[in-house]
């Protein structure tokens, strides 16, 4: 059975050359380094979690093994997934695009149409990964376990470090922002690859707040009284800490995370960006196309004593 197609489109003169498609989301976490990506992984990664008591004692004559250290582990499992569509050329007779299919009765696809089906079934991939990687639910079919949703069932993220969220707006996002960093464990401020990971919500808000429209000293007309027009799309940072934006993450929710301490497995990164064409007609005869994608993914995190969680619950805690 060929997936279902619905063309309502018309002639109306010249193809334009272009088709267009629903916004999707953009997929920062992985082009642009916000977690650590561990490429070639067929089956399973182990992260080695190593943990010591206090290691420093007083001197003495002998050797003195009196320091604990305990190893754990983190198993990064790439779960496989697939996207599999099929398509009727005959659908596309009806279409203002048939005279790319040729004049004989033995058709092909469209090539403008395969061309963008292929750009747009790889950004879609790459927008729903975006989602489970912070999000995902590992008994809803094509994800795994996201990052934030894990938070919610592990006991070992301390209490202190599980900020209660509210529905940030640009009066108070100064003030919640605050709450993050200052439920930051001292061993982690300052480190370099530290970050705040932020939902889009959160992100806009603070961005309008240093536009003028917070309180916290900013003035009426905003970072160097620019008002709203100041922000170019360039980098943001709170209390010297940069601002990640995290599309794929929930609303009203953010985590404070190294990069390092935070990991995405697949097998080969160029499979979330293959697609096959297939065209059946000489193998099976019929008048159909597939197209297939087949990948691996899974995300964790390394240590949750190392991380502050915004608006997220947990009933471990």
């Amino acid at each position: 059975m060929a997936t279902t197609t619905s063309i309502t489109t018309t002639y109306a003169g010249e193809f334009a050359g272009k088709y267009i498609a629903a916004a999707l989301l953009s997929a920062p976490t992985l082009e642009q380094g916000g977690v650590t990506i561990h490429p070639n992984v067929k089956y399973k990664q182990v992260i080695q979690k190593v943990g010591t008591d206090s290691i420093v004692k007083n001197a003495s004559c002998d050797f003195d093994a009196t320091s604990t250290v305990t190893l754990t582990e983190k198993v990064l499992a790439p779960e496989e997934f697939q996207v599999n569509l099929q398509l009727c050329k005959k659908d596309f007779h009806s279409t203002w695009q048939a005279i790319e299919m040729g004049y004989s009765a033995f058709d092909v696809m469209p090539k403008s149409f395969v061309d963008f089906l292929i750009a747009h079934v790889s950004e879609k991939v790459a927008s729903h990964m975006e989602g489970v990687i912070w999000e995902g639910n590992n008994a809803s079919a094509g994800e795994f376990s996201g990052i934030m949703r894990q938070l919610t069932t592990d006991a070992s993220l301390p209490a202190a470090q599980e900020v209660a969220g509210t529905t940030v707006d640009a009066g108070d996002v100064i003030t919640e922002l605050g709450k993050i960093v200052d439920a930051c464990p001292a061993r982690l401020y300052g480190q370099p690859d530290l970050k705040l990971y932020l939902s889009s919500n959160i992100v806009r808000a603070y961005i309008r707040a240093l536009g003028g429209f917070g309180a916290s000293g900013l003035g009426a007309n905003g970072t160097n009284n620019l008002g709203t027009q100041w922000y170019t799309n360039g980098s943001l940072s709170f209390d010297g800490i940069p601002i990640f934006l995290a599309n794929g993450m929930g609303d009203n929710k953010g985590l404070l995370a190294q990069t390092s301490n935070l990991h995405f497995a697949t097998g080969l990164l160029n499979d979330m960006n293959t697609v096959k064409v297939i065209d059946t007609s000489e193998t099976l005869g019929d008048e159909n196309v597939r197209v297939i994608m087949r990948f691996t993914a899974d995300a964790k995190y390394g240590f949750a004593e190392d991380l502050v969680t915004y608006g997220v619950t947990n009933s471990a805690n």
